[in-house]
Parts: structure tokens; C-alpha cells; sequence
């Protein structure tokens, strides 16, 4: 009986071990470094307080915010040297945009990141600050580090409206248009990555199961790289630039679409034939003021947030044999 039970717990430590392995997708060795610039916290903030605070509340109720926050967001990128566009489209019956700016060259292979401005509205007015100002405010620190340097490939940013229900997986989610015009036109796409909730961090990390407690860490001061099992490459890229950003502890997701895995922009890419993968605090597992009042600026790390920024643009700036 003994040996039974030894070789039992065995069989559970090798079976952990296994799936440890698969879906973390470990990486040896972290990119260099090579952006010329870090994001700043402090403009990460500024961003942030405007977005939660100034056109609060954004969501599809209130179109006038909606289209306030565009306007500041089109500014932004067009300060940082992005090469703007808006594409309008129609949602419930009114007129809403997404913002790009394409930087680097153009006719090669495209990376595309990404993150929405509206917030949720159901309960009323939400400040939406880590949901998903956060991303937001990464996105615009990103084009100011891109704007700084000569940038070695076709890189697009995307804010994207309408991402939130009602509209939340249906045509008129602003990432479907985006994403749906990309297949329809041709446009080869290396990677995307979007960014969903970066912002808020804490000693304690709820998982949804067993398994996830035993793999990952239990303290939620880390950032997590999200795909499924055929974005894994993509997803290890990712990691290893984020790691040679330093700053923020990085570790990601390989495997199922289990509940959650596919709840952002990140999904219609998937859908319209994309590798992508999600850049994320792990949103809902760790923030307890998601889609609440609470989710407020004064919540958020913006140091640590600073540090994601980095690691994403080493992610993008690597060259493309890396």
C-alpha cells in the first residue's frame, strides 16, 4: 500500500510538472533591452486620471465621452509621429471610431497592439481606470517611445471603441471591425498584442482552480502574456522581451481557452486567422473593483505599469528573425 501511494504522488507531481511545463511555456534567456527610451509613470497617470476622471462615464450610453476620449487619444498619438487614421463604424444605432497610428515601415509583415477605451456601463457611472484605462494609457506611452527611435518593422496601435457589452463578441465590437477589415484587405499580420488591464497589482492572487494555484504564483505582482497552445512562440517572444525589459515579474498562458482566456479585443484576431496574445494583471482574478466605482486612478501602480510598457515595446522592437 505503501508503494502504491508513493507511486501515486508521483504520478501527481510528474502530471503537475507536465502541465506546469506546457502552459507557462518557460523561456531561457530574456531579449536585450534595445528601445531608446522608458515609459514614464508619471504621463501613464496623466493619462489614466483623464480617461476615468475628465470623460467618465464611456461606454456606449454615453457617446459624447466616447467620442471625447477619441479626440484625446487621436491627439496623443499624433503628437508621438504616428501616422493617423480613424475608422468609423456603427454600433446600436450611433457612430463610434477606432484610432490607429502605423509606425516603421510600411509592406511588410504588420504587428498590431491594441486596447479599448470604452468602459463598462451597466451599473452606472465607472471610472473604468485599470479596465481599461490602463491599457489605454500603455498604448499612448508606447507611441511616445516608438516616435522617439527608427522603428524596424510596420507596427500599428489601435484604440478600440465599443468592446464592452452590449457589444461585447458581436460584429460591431470595435476589434471585430478592425480585425474583419485587416483578413478583407489582405493585410499579413505577424502578431498582435492586446493590452487589457495593466495596471493593478497586490500581494494576494485568486486562481480558478487547483491546478492554477499550484503553477502560478500566489502573490498577483506579475504581468501575464495570455494565448492559446498555437500562439505558444509568439507567447514565449513576448515573455523573454518583457523579461529583458526588467521592472515586473512576467509569466504566461499556453493552452485551452478556458473561461476568460478569450474576454478582450484579443479574440477577433484569433477569429479572423491571427496569432495573438493578451497582455494583462489577469483582470477580474486579482482586481476586486472590476467593473465597479472602485476601479479608480488611485488604485493603480504606475511604476509597475511603466514597466509592462517597456517590455511590450522591447517585444515589438525586436527584430523580426527574434
Amino acid at each position: 500500500m505503501l508503494k502504491s501511494l508513493v507511486r501515486s504522488v508521483v504520478a501527481v507531481a510528474l502530471f503537475i510538472g507536465i502541465a506546469a511545463l506546457l502552459v507557462r511555456q518557460p523561456s531561457f534567456g530574456a531579449l536585450p533591452f534595445i528601445a531608446t527610451s522608458h515609459a514614464d509613470p508619471a504621463r501613464l497617470r496623466q493619462h489614466v486620471l483623464f480617461l476615468a476622471d475628465e470623460v467618465a462615464p464611456r461606454d456606449i450610453q454615453h457617446p459624447d465621452n466616447l467620442e471625447r476620449a477619441a479626440s484625446y487619444i487621436a491627439d496623443a498619438l499624433t503628437a508621438a509621429g504616428g501616422r493617423l487614421e480613424s475608422q468609423p463604424f456603427t454600433a446600436r444605432g450611433a457612430r463610434y471610431r477606432n484610432l490607429s497610428a502605423r509606425f516603421g515601415l510600411e509592406g511588410l509583415d504588420r504587428i498590431v497592439v491594441g486596447a479599448h477605451y470604452d468602459a463598462f456601463g451597466d451599473f452606472g457611472a465607472n471610472p473604468g481606470a485599470d479596465d481599461n484605462a490602463s491599457g489605454v494609457a500603455g498604448l499612448l506611452e508606447l507611441a511616445r517611445i516608438l516616435g522617439k527611435q527608427a522603428v524596424p518593422r510596420p507596427i500599428e496601435l489601435v484604440a478600440f471603441s465599443t468592446e464592452e457589452p452590449p457589444c461585447f463578441a458581436s460584429q460591431p465590437m470595435g476589434s471585430a471591425v478592425h480585425a474583419r477589415n485587416l483578413r478583407q484587405t489582405g493585410t499579413r499580420v505577424q502578431a498582435m498584442l492586446c493590452l487589457e488591464m495593466i495596471g493593478y497589482y497586490t500581494p494576494r492572487q485568486a486562481w480558478p482552480s487547483l491546478l492554477f494555484r499550484l503553477v502560478y504564483p500566489s502573490s498577483g505582482e506579475f504581468v501575464a502574456v495570455v494565448g492559446r497552445w498555437q500562439d505558444r512562440a509568439l507567447a514565449r517572444r513576448v515573455k523573454s522581451a518583457m523579461q529583458g525589459a526588467g521592472g515586473v515579474d512576467v509569466y504566461s498562458y499556453s493552452g485551452p481557452s478556458i473561461p476568460g482566456i478569450d474576454a478582450s479585443d484579443h479574440r477577433n484576431y484569433w477569429a479572423n486567422g491571427f496569432a495573438a496574445v493578451l497582455v494583462t494583471d489577469t483582470a477580474f482574478l486579482r482586481n476586486p473593483n472590476y467593473h465597479a466605482p472602485g476601479d479608480r486612478p488611485e488604485t493603480l501602480d504606475y511604476e509597475r505599469m511603466a514597466r509592462v510598457v517597456d517590455g511590450v515595446a522591447n517585444a515589438v522592437l525586436q527584430p523580426a528573425g527574434r
